[in-house]
């Protein structure tokens, strides 16, 4: 995404902010739901399928954040901005889903990691020499929670205090001292996962060996 297109998108998403901050303001969360599945829905459903691997638990993980975020809708007291809150709900709904029994009894690589190593192996040899599309199969290979970091920071642009807020344990604080060091941690965390994830281009032949202290 290009600056001109971030800062449009920036610019969009400080109006539905504003639109959900009134609708709540008015007790008309009704309104304020169907606004943020209309804004929110679709990025958060992306995030679902890339961090869960398997069509039926992301479909299933939806379901409970939508059924959290109205249930907790009245009770958000606008300490974070709403698309910030949404993401901590999806991911929670991810994290439940990853630890049920029916996930573990089958593991969540399943269909999806099948299905994305199928595309792999058999999407037509043009499309595999995307470069773009062989790291998104690199990605594939990240553990559920590193993926879900490198797709806040790097597809949908969330500041480091703000993917804190959405990756803090349920009892963990939530101040600014604790946001700050939590933050801190997870740039460093991105920093190996950026790490290994260029081992991984260099392993598997995305990009050249001599590229590697580029």
């Amino acid at each position: 995404m290009d600056e001109g297109a971030s800062a449009e998108a920036a610019v969009a998403r400080e109006q539905v902010e504003a639109q959900l901050h009134a609708y709540c303001r008015q007790g008309e969360y009704g309104q304020a739901v169907e606004l943020a599945m209309r804004a929110y829905g679709p990025e958060i459903r992306r995030l679902m399928a890339s961090v869960l691997h398997n069509p039926e638990l992301a479909k299933d993980a939806f379901s409970l954040f939508s059924e959290n975020l109205l249930k907790g809708l009245p009770g958000f007291r606008w300490e974070s901005s709403f698309r910030t809150w949404a993401y901590r709900l999806a991911r929670n709904a991810c994290y439940h889903q990853l630890h049920a029994p029916a996930s573990r009894e089958q593991p969540v690589s399943e269909p999806g990691a099948n299905e994305a190593q199928r595309q792999r192996t058999d999407t037509q040899p043009w499309r595999r020499t995307a470069v773009k599309e062989r790291f998104r199969a690199l990605r594939d290979q990240l553990e559920p929670h590193e993926r879900m970091l490198l797709m806040l920071r790097v597809d949908q642009r969330l500041a480091w205090t703000e993917i804190a807020r959405v990756m803090a344990e349920p009892d963990e604080p939530v101040t600014r001292e604790a946001l700050n060091r939590r933050a801190t941690a997870l740039r460093q965390q991105f920093q190996r996962v950026k790490a290994r994830l260029r081992a991984l281009a260099i392993e598997q032949g995305v990009i050249p060996a001599d590229r590697l202290d580029s």
